[in-house]
């Protein structure tokens, strides 16, 4: 069999089974030494494989259009300001007054009433970047993958799972000082700061991130010189620590001496080994790697310093869906790339957003096409007021196992469960049982707390009707649980307090 071309614009000729018979006849032409030009002359060997459907390349599209000029607001803004960080900063939309402003006549009185009353229930303050606005298909607001995470609307909201707390992951109970969660035995997690360029509905610390809301108060993590240096003379008294992750709030929003400070501090400590910068920044304002030389300069810096030491400098940052991504993201990844800095990717699978094989598929190989490694995929935290936004682990189960094998192992997300309680990630199909029915699922972390059991509940909305009408019952919460403790064999352990 031959080959052929199929025609694709946007993103190039694609070589299927009827076409060119050497190298140099191909649509993309080789760039090759003279001492090579021979291979040029080679035979293109018969394809076993059907042709290259035009889909099956989409994640290598980057939409490099002036997409901001749809939002009424940015309808004049240039190339050149968009692209400043400082005007993603200065016009970020905190209220929904700004936000019916920005929109104009783009989406209904309806739905703006409907975003006003959301704000009003959410655990979260309303952030967003004109980058994140523009991504936006604000002609079906309520199916659109980025609005959903942003930006709350009262008619989708569910009652809050029966088992939820706010700190639902305990990390305050692992905290030696504020700011500083030391739950595994060599790793810590450092919150500098509690303020991010956009708030996230489904955020896992709304207890202490983006200020108060209508519905909660919160823990204060502002940037503080004797917290931080307590929390580094914390790090530097625990030898068994070699890896700390910088979040916080977001590391996007630290000022660039301060991430140079943070970053010799943290260098400094011997037994440190691994630093991960993480930050939704990538996501929702890319534009800052390219123009804040500042900041860039000193997340670099510390990556050169890093590596002259033999310590691990990275990035880790959090895409959910593929439409987050554009041509300006892609610039920003591949100045990272060039420069040698690693950078990983950290999803949670989000109902609406993400929680379907072909989008979960087409978002891990977008970023591994800009060489962002998928490092996990998280099931979403029970997060108050978010209960529209989660999924089953049933259905997450399913998901990985439909992922898995799209793409290259090393590029392939695991997909995780915090559990609920303290005990730290673990792997989602490792339950030690799960009740579909009344969805909950067992769950063991022996390197965390050898004699507890932890369990994650499904939304209740998604369970068969018995499991819904059992939990309308408080009267069987207690004995479900106990059941599905049963049904693992763990009775003798201990149930970690949620």
């Amino acid at each position: 069999m031959g080959t052929a071309i199929l025609e694709n614009p946007g993103l190039g000729n694609v070589l299927a089974s009827d076409g060119p018979a050497t190298v140099r006849s191909l649509p993309h032409a080789l760039e090759l030494p003279e001492e090579l030009q021979a291979l040029q002359n080679t035979p293109v060997p018969a394809s076993l494989k059907p042709a290259v459907e035009p889909a099956a390349l989409h994640h290598r599209g980057f939409d490099d259009t002036e997409f901001w000029r749809r939002v009424p607001a940015y309808r004049e803004v240039s190339r050149a300001t968009f692209l400043d960080y400082k005007f993603q900063n200065k016009q970020s939309i905190t209220a929904i007054d700004q936000l019916e402003k920005a929109l104009g006549s783009l989406v209904s009185r309806e739905f703006l009433e409907d975003v006003r009353a959301g704000i009003e229930r959410a655990p979260m303050n309303l952030r967003l970047s004109p980058y994140t606005v523009s991504r936006i298909h604000w002609e079906n607001p309520y199916a659109d993958p980025i609005r959903i995470q942003f930006v709350p609307v009262a008619s989708a909201q569910l009652p809050d799972h029966p088992r939820l707390s706010l700190d639902s992951l305990h990390e305050q109970a692992d905290s030696p000082t504020p700011g500083l969660t030391h739950r595994y035995h060599d790793k810590a997690l450092f919150l500098p700061l509690d303020v991010c360029p956009v708030y996230c509905r489904f955020c896992t610390r709304s207890y202490a991130i983006g200020g108060d809301t209508d519905t909660v108060s919160k823990a204060r993590l502002k940037p503080n010189t004797a917290r931080w240096h307590a929390a580094i003379a914390y790090l530097a008294s625990r030898p068994e620590i070699e890896d700390v992750v910088v979040s916080g709030g977001d590391a996007f929003m630290l000022p660039a001496a301060h991430l140079e400070t943070l970053g010799k501090m943290l260098l400094a400590i011997p037994h440190i080994r691994r630093i991960r910068i993480a930050t939704k920044g990538p996501a929702v304002s890319p534009m800052k790697i390219l123009s804040d030389h500042a900041w860039t300069d000193a997340l670099l810096d510390m990556a050169r310093r890093g590596r002259a030491a033999a310590k691990e400098v990275c990035l880790h940052t959090h895409f959910n869906s593929p439409t987050e991504i554009s041509s300006i993201t892609r610039e920003a990844m591949d100045l990272l790339f060039r420069e040698g800095l690693t950078v990983r990717n950290q999803s949670v699978m989000i109902r609406g957003v993400n929680d379907s094989a072909p989008v979960m598929t087409e978002l891990v190989k977008r970023l591994s096409y800009m060489n962002v490694s998928s490092y996990y995929v998280y099931q979403h935290d029970m997060v108050s007021q978010v209960e529209d936004m989660r999924t089953t682990v049933g259905a997450t189960c399913e998901i990985e196992r439909r992922v898995r094998g799209s793409t290259a192992g090393f590029n392939t997300p695991l997909f995780v469960l915090d559990c609920p309680g303290g005990g730290g990630k673990r792997d989602i199909h490792s339950h030690d049982h799960y009740n579909p029915v009344t969805g909950i699922s067992v769950y063991r972390a022996p390197s965390v707390c050898a004699d507890k059991i932890y369990l994650y509940f499904d939304p209740v909305g998604l369970l068969p009707r018995e499991g819904r009408e059992r939990w309308a019952r408080p009267a069987e919460h207690a004995p479900m649980m106990a059941e599905a403790v049963a049904a693992a064999g763990l009775s003798h352990l201990r149930l970690a307090v949620q």
